[in-house]
């Protein structure tokens, strides 16, 4: 018989906790109970899972020593208040924000590209979940570093407002509505209206001119590959997607690789699903490819002809699964399979 195991998901009632819950049901975690953990906001919601209605509890009154794995998405504050004491319960718990991501005794996991790394959660307890830009940027490039190194990583992002949350997705679609009726709705979310526009800033500036999610994509890169030499220059752009991160991704290659070769790397490596076709419409999207499903897609895969060593690729993916749910619960997998057994 399986070993079946007790889960808190923290975040229950957010994009990313609505997630986590049909993905564990979807994927057939083996949950023996499930406890759906929240603010006192939204204690006693109630959320369906397998063939029950699960109640949603006050994360401040719960015991996580009833439970062998947290799946934590609620915000950095929350992780930094409650991964301690469920740790401290005997817990091991995978955060989903940006709270431990940067300490050197908390791994930071993408499980197709450093899965040997989840064994470190016996450091602090705990596993980080990266930022969902970097997840599917690294899924495709793994491969390509593997086989001919990467020196250097220029990408543009095109992210998603549910990167941001539930208020950020009504948010657009009220501002939508409201320029069709006529009837105009203020930003209080982003600085800018994000309906019909796009936004080159996500999170705050830094002192050097990048934001802290641009930052996000150049320290994860190199802690995940173990790898301070890959070089990262990122742009973070926010536009009015519902669902679904886009990058355009120019990397500089250690040796040469063509790009027929790559393609034959990327159509073989774990979690990647491989779109290119150099027709109309032969490339992948957020909207008819990415939403609701689980790979990283890949398209317009193409030498760089500004570059002798340089690789141009598209890349795509669901931000709320792969870029968070379903990476947390691939590191549970693991985690259940060669650790906590």
């Amino acid at each position: 018989m399986t070993k079946q195991y007790d889960v808190a998901v923290l975040g229950a009632t957010g994009t990313v906790g609505n997630a986590i819950i049909e993905i564990l049901e979807s994927r057939s975690f083996p949950v023996r109970n499930l406890f759906l953990l929240a603010s006192s906001h939204s204690a006693g919601e109630t959320i369906h899972f397998r063939d029950e209605e699960i109640t949603v509890l006050d994360v401040a009154e719960f015991d996580f020593s009833k439970v062998q794995i947290g799946l934590f998405s609620a915000g950095d504050s929350v992780s930094k208040e409650y991964a301690p004491k469920a740790v401290a319960a005997g817990c091991v718990v995978i955060d989903n924000t940006s709270e431990f991501r940067y300490e050197d005794d908390v791994p930071l996991v993408i499980p197709e590209v450093n899965a040997h790394a989840i064994g470190q959660y016996k450091n602090r307890g705990i596993i980080a979940n990266p930022n969902c830009s970097t997840i599917q940027m690294l899924v495709a490039l793994k491969p390509i570093y593997d086989a001919v190194g990467i020196a250097r990583i220029n990408v543009a992002t095109y992210q998603a407002v549910s990167g941001t949350g539930k208020e950020a997705i009504e948010e657009l679609a009220q501002q939508t509505m409201g320029i069709f009726n006529q009837n105009p709705h203020d930003p209080h979310i982003y600085p800018k209206q994000i309906a019909f526009n796009v936004l080159p800033q996500i999170d705050v500036f830094m002192e050097n001119g990048y934001t802290r999610e641009e930052m996000k994509m150049v320290w994860e890169t190199q802690k995940i590959l173990e790898d301070k030499t890959v070089m990262v220059n990122p742009t973070a752009v926010r536009v009015p997607v519902f669902f679904g991160h886009s990058e355009a991704v120019h990397i500089e290659t250690c040796k040469k690789i063509s790009a027929e070769a790559a393609t034959t790397l990327l159509e073989n490596a774990p979690g990647v699903a491989v779109y290119d076709e150099r027709v109309p419409g032969g490339y992948p999207t957020p909207f008819t490819e990415a939403a609701d499903n689980d790979p990283v897609f890949v398209g317009r895969i193409r030498e760089d002809i500004s570059h002798p060593m340089g690789l141009d690729l598209w890349v795509v993916s669901d931000n709320v699964r792969k870029g968070a749910a379903l990476n947390s619960v691939q590191i549970a997998e693991i985690l259940i399979k060669k650790y906590l057994m």
